[in-house]
């Protein structure tokens, strides 16, 4: 199963789009928004994303976000207890099994692979 939703990356659309993956665990959610919130803070409000969420054939989810500017990379920085920020790719890259990204000349995808629904909910209850 693949869900695809295209959207402008405003603070608006976070809510909503947790809505629009309210059959995916927590872990998904949480990712998607992540990322979309990361488009929101480093290439601007407003930015048009494409956000698919995609079941592997390996039993893992794919959650991927793809933004029209290829130079505003993801980091992955260790932020302190009084940072308000710079948290959200440490997040994902603890609860993904992997992460990265995909580049083309005037776009880039950054995705994450998750233990798929049906683990999670195994993992979690054995």
């Amino acid at each position: 199963m693949t869900l695809e939703l295209r959207l402008l990356a405003t603070p608006k659309a976070v809510p909503e789009l947790r809505h629009h993956l309210r059959q995916y665990d927590h872990d998904v959610r949480l990712c998607a928004t992540e990322l979309v919130t990361n488009v929101i803070e480093h290439v601007g409000e407003g930015t048009p994303v494409t956000v698919r969420v995609l079941d592997m054939r390996d039993g893992h989810t794919r959650v991927e976000v793809t933004d029209p500017d290829p130079r505003a990379l993801p980091l992955l920085l260790r932020a302190t207890a009084t940072d308000e920020h710079g948290r959200g790719m440490a997040l994902l890259d603890a609860l993904a099994r992997r992460w990265g990204v995909e580049q083309g000349a005037d776009w880039k995808t950054v995705w994450c692979e998750l233990e798929s629904d049906l683990n999670s909910l195994t993992a979690k209850w054995c």
